[in-house]
């Protein structure tokens, strides 16, 4: 059977969010032995590393000689901000909440934005916008209804809201950057994960203590650094060359509900039909605040719409 170009975008899009739902799945395997911040900065390190060949290119070399002092500055804000803060926060958050939790946390990173965009960027919402935003929250409510957390997890609920937060701020941030400075984007992905996976790896040798690792540490890290962050992010920008950025936002907020899945299958972790309905409706308004984000900006950026939601990555 032969398949479109549009057709094989979408599965490969697809796939590409099946991907990152199974990194939560694997992360949470990891966490019983490894600790959070020092298991995040060995993932992205090694991806780092994957993609050090092609950072020092010849063309990307050059651009790389060409920055300006701002630009360093807004790529390490940038590699702090969403890596460094944001994936720390997503590790750390699993360690004491379930996979499915973390992630229905982390798609609130749609609705903060445009509220970031409001009071950062002069932008305004429009009617239907904020119909989406009601639509999450209506979602979030059923979701956390009755709201009652557990002593044990508030910590998690904290770590994972200043998460949400640096994960906001470096999607308005990446905006910026990819817009306005036109930088490659591997540069701009070489930079800031260099920096923010090193800020991550120095600060957990720092703080925390890593057991002697086994093969099969080495295998979920290799897997998580090698497939779901440097081969995944790679066939993802290339679907972005084929598919609207409204497709992409709509594919990847599928994830909220493929995690819940695999959480369930692999994880042991229960969802009830309240929580099932809250996830669809809360996914509804997060992609209804995306396109008419994208329709306004243009149909062409992962950064702002289909690219921070998410991924743990």
């Amino acid at each position: 059977m032969k398949f479109s170009s549009h057709t094989r975008a979408v599965l490969q899009a697809v796939l590409v969010t099946f991907l990152w739902s199974t990194s939560w799945v694997l992360i949470k395997i990891g966490l019983t032995d490894l600790p959070a911040l020092t298991f995040a900065g060995l993932r992205y390190s090694l991806a780092f590393l994957c993609l050090l060949p092609f950072g020092l290119r010849v063309d990307a070399r050059a651009a790389l000689r060409d920055l300006s002092a701002r630009q360093w500055l807004g790529l390490l804000a940038l590699g702090l901000l969403y890596y460094a803060v944001t994936q720390g926060a997503v590790f750390v958050g699993l360690a004491y909440l379930p996979a499915m939790t973390v992630s229905f946390l982390l798609t609130l990173t749609a609705i903060v934005v445009p509220l970031f965009g409001i009071a950062l960027l002069a932008e305004r919402p429009t009617i239907l916008q904020w119909g989406g935003v009601a639509l999450f929250t209506l979602g979030a409510a059923i979701f956390f209804y009755p709201v009652a957390i557990p002593a044990g997890e508030v910590f998690g609920f904290v770590v994972v809201s200043i998460g949400v937060l640096a994960n906001s701020l470096s999607s308005i941030l990446g905006r910026q950057i990819n817009h306005r400075w036109n930088l490659p984007p591997l540069v701009v992905t070489f930079v800031s994960m260099g920096i923010g996976a090193g800020a991550l790896l120095l600060t957990g040798l720092q703080i925390e203590n890593l057991p002697p690792l086994t093969w099969q540490h080495w295998a979920i890290i290799g897997w998580l650094a090698v497939v779901n962050t440097a081969f995944a992010f790679t066939l993802w920008n290339h679907t972005l060359r084929i598919l609207s950025a409204t497709e992409s936002a709509i594919i990847n907020n599928t994830m909220l509900v493929q995690i819940a899945i695999l959480a369930w299958l692999f994880l042991g972790e229960s969802f009830s039909a309240p929580k099932i309905v809250g996830m669809i409706l809360a996914s509804a308004g997060a992609v209804i605040v995306q396109i008419r984000l994208t329709k306004r900006k243009g149909d062409c950026r992962m950064e702002d719409d289909t690219e921070a939601p998410m991924e743990e990555r």
